[in-house]
Formats: C-alpha cells, structure tokens, sequence
C-alpha cells in the first residue's frame, strides 16, 4: 500500500513540472513575441493613423528617453495625440500622462484650445476624467466651453462628461456661481468666445432671469464694452439676447454706424405697450421701427386682429406641403398658420403682415423671379440675401452672394448679409433647382438649424411651377407658416 501510495506522488509530482515547465515556456513565447515588435522610425509609427495602439505605445517608449531636437519634435506630437482623430482612448491618455510630467504647461494649453471641438467622444470623455483625476480646476474654462458646444444625444445636461468632471471639481450645486462668475470676470477681449459660451450655456440649463437681472439691476463697469452694450439694450430698450449670435446682432447695433437707427428704435419702442415689449426678441427691433415709420397702428394692435387679417389672407392662397428636403428629412411637418395660433408672438404676426404687404407690390414680386431665375441657373449654389423697408417705404431686397459654393441646394450666408440683416426685416433663400420643385416647398432641417442659431425672421420662396413659387415665413422653436404663393 505504501509503495502503491509512493508512485502515485510521484506520478502526480511529475505532471506538476510538466505543468510548470510548460507555463515557463509559454510565459517565454509570449514575451518572445512582445519583443518582436520592431519599431524602426519611432516618430512615424506615432504618425501613422489608424495604427495598432500597441505600435503606438511602443513608440512612445523608445522616444521617452529623446532630448534635444527629437524630444521637442516628440513632445510636438504627444500634444497631437491628446485630441487629433483616430488615436485609441489609451494612447491618448498615455500622451497625457507622459506630457503632465514633461510638459505640463502646454498640455493644459492643448486641452484649453482644442476640448471644446473635439470629435473623438471617448477621447474626449476620459480626457475629462484625467482632468478630475489630476485636480485641474484651473481648467474649469475648458471644460465650460466645451460643455457650452450642444451635443444631440443628451437628455440631461448634467450628464455630459464635461459636467460630471465640473461637479467633482467645485461641486455640483457651485456650477451656476461658478459659470455666472466666469461670465463675469472674462472681460478681456480674447475672452469674448469665453464669455458668450458661457451666455448660451447659462441659458440651456435655465438660469436666464440671473442673467437679466445683471444687465438690468447692476451697472457695469466702466471697461467692460461687452457688458454696456447689454445693459444699454436692457435699459433702454427691454430686450436682453438670447445666444451668442443676439449678442453680436444687439453690440451691432450700438456701433456709432447705427446711431440714427438705434436713436430710431429707442424712440419706437416707447409706443410699444410696456406688457409687449418684455415679449420682443432682437429679430423684432427692425419690424417695431418699420412699424413706427410706416404703420404705427400695428404698435398697438392686438394680437387676434392681426392673426385674423393674416389668416384672411392665407385662406385664399393655394399651399403646398413639402414631401421631403434635401437634407433627408421626411415631410409632414405643420405649416398651417392655425396649427402655430397658440406659439404665434405679435413679432410673428407684424412680420408675416409687412411680408404679406411686400408680396403684394409688383416691384417686389418682380424682383425677387428675376433672382430666382438667376439662382436656377447657377447649378454651384442657392441664392439669398435680406428684405429691408427704407425710410420712406420702399421695400429693399439686397442680394448677397455665398460665403461658399459648396452644391445647388445649400446658401451659406456670409458675413456682409448678416450685417445687413441686423437692420433687416427678414433673411430669405430659394428652393428653385427646377420648375416644378413643390415636394421641397419649405425650410428644410439645415435651414432651421439657420433659425435656430440666427433667431432671425426668416423666408424661403420655392418654385412650384414655372411663373409661380411658393413662400414659407419660419423663425426658431420651429415655427413654419406657409403663407400661399406668388405670381409673375
């Protein structure tokens, strides 16, 4: 029994070196193979993209022992890694380790410029989280701006990655001081981007009377341009702005060049009744001083008179519903002025009135065909411009060329109609690729990211037959209001 007992550990003892042996040896292949990775120009392999994130890594390795012209060439593009496309979620988090040790300063640089538009989401993500980890709060402006930049896909705000890392900083119930300060204390001129950043966010995540309340009860300081000019606009004329693009549409207007029309308006908005004019957006100040030189009555007019003077009116036009747009969305959205009754501001109503007047001059219609006629036959591009009303009521349509010529059913506007559009009473843009061209009648998606962002009036003439077009009145929030058709 013991001799039977004896083999039996020895039996047993063998197979366990065999096992031990085996796993020695295959520990080695494996380590035979890491060593096989042959990196022969380090800098290229850190170049190369998409790459092997253990290529990558491996390159980085062999450069971390570089000085002279090679580490400055090699810190260069670790900055690179931290944010350009297609670098893996670990390489980038190792180049940012290796630069907070090496390169800190410049590092936080790189975050600073580059976070608020980077597409890589994970990247950007666990860039967040190395930013909490590492207790770098002097980062809070990067951090605000690139929060600032709306992301589709996010119900909650607070679940952004730039917020959860904002909240383990300074905590969660300190980000509205903390956001409200930024905006406050970035005065300096290289900070405007800041600034409005930190406006538009203010705004999404609710906190807009703080905001009014700033610009309306406190008087700012005597250096900070950006603040007088909002808080002359609350004071004299009750209207605080929205978004960034309202910002610069309302400092436009305090420049010495629209002295007269800003005295103008200042003078408008006095017979505008006080319980209107808290309800005005920017887009409104042109119709009010249209309204002034021209039309006082609509000042005052209510709100149910108007809508049923404009519904007279499209009650007796032919409408066309758009199928699609080319931006591929599907039709079907409301565009009926009866479906928006209840959205309808008297800035819709008075503007839809002064386009409906403007159509119904052969002046008017006769211009707006022979543009149209000229966009149909430029294949590179839409056409568009701004329709203004002048001091002695002529209606104005100022054509603008594209800032870009991209394909024929895009109108990139550029710079010289925006500044003509803040004295403007409408934006406008053909849908006019063919005769027949109904099934996009409307503004399609890109066209209300347009309003959005604008918050401007806005119109697109579509070509529904040859001698005829249609006309769409559309702003923000979605609002659409196909208002018929005009004729050659």
């Amino acid at each position: 029994m013991n001799g039977k007992m004896n083999n039996r550990i020895q039996r047993i003892a063998g197979v366990l070196r065999f096992r031990s042996l085996f796993m020695l040896l295959l520990t080695g292949f494996w380590a035979g193979c890491s060593s096989t990775v042959q990196i022969d120009d380090p800098m290229v392999e850190l170049q190369t993209k998409p790459h092997s994130p253990s290529r990558h890594l491996a390159a980085m390795e062999e450069l971390d022992a570089s000085t002279g012209e090679q580490e400055e060439a090699y810190l260069k593009q670790l900055h690179r890694m931290v944010w350009a496309p297609e670098y893996t979620v670990d390489v980038r988090e190792a180049a940012v380790r290796r630069l907070a040790e090496r390169d800190l300063t410049q590092l936080k640089r790189t975050l600073r410029l580059r976070l608020p538009n980077m597409s890589a989401w994970e990247g950007r993500r666990r860039l967040c989280e190395l930013i909490a980890e590492y207790g770098w709060i002097d980062l809070t402006p990067a951090l605000t701006s690139a929060w600032a930049v709306q992301i589709v896909g996010f119900n909650d705000e607070w679940d952004r990655p730039e917020a959860i890392t904002l909240s383990r900083l300074h905590g969660r119930q300190a980000i509205p001081d903390v956001l409200f300060d930024l905006f406050v204390e970035s005065n300096r001129v290289s900070e405007q981007g800041l600034r409005t950043r930190c406006w538009d966010l203010l705004h999404r995540l609710g906190y807009r009377d703080r905001l009014v309340d700033l610009l309306q009860e406190h008087e700012p300081p005597e250096n900070d341009a950006m603040l007088i000019d909002l808080h002359v606009g609350a004071r004299e004329l009750g209207v605080v702005p929205h978004n960034r693009e309202e910002i610069l549409w309302m400092r436009t207007l305090r420049k010495p060049e629209h002295a007269q029309f800003w005295q103008e308006l200042v003078e408008a908005i006095q017979q505008v009744p006080e319980s209107r004019r808290a309800q005005l957006d920017m887009r409104d100040l042109p119709i009010v001083v249209s309204a002034a030189r021209h039309q006082p009555q609509l000042l005052s007019a209510s709100e149910s008179e108007m809508y049923q003077l404009i519904n007279r009116y499209a009650q007796q036009q032919r409408h066309h519903d758009r199928d699609t747009n080319f931006d591929g969305d599907a039709g079907g959205t409301k565009d009926r002025l009866y479906a928006w009754k209840k959205e309808l501001t008297w800035g819709d109503l008075a503007a839809m009135l002064i386009l409906v007047q403007a159509l119904e001059t052969p002046e008017v219609v006769a211009h707006l065909f022979d543009y149209a006629q000229r966009d149909q036959s430029d294949e590179s591009t839409e056409y568009g411009g701004v329709f203004k009303l002048d001091h002695r009521g002529r209606y104005e349509i100022l054509e603008f060329p594209p800032r870009i010529r991209r394909h024929d059913q895009e109108f990139n506007a550029s710079q010289e109609m925006f500044d003509a559009g803040y004295t403007a009473l409408f934006h406008f843009h053909y849908h006019v690729q063919r005769a027949n061209n109904s099934e996009y009648a409307g503004p399609g998606f890109g066209d209300k990211n347009y309003a959005t962002n604008t918050r401007a009036n806005c119109v697109v003439f579509t070509s529904v037959h040859k001698e005829v077009m249609n006309v769409d009145f559309y702003r923000y929030g979605g609002v659409t209001v196909d208002l018929g058709e005009i004729t050659q």
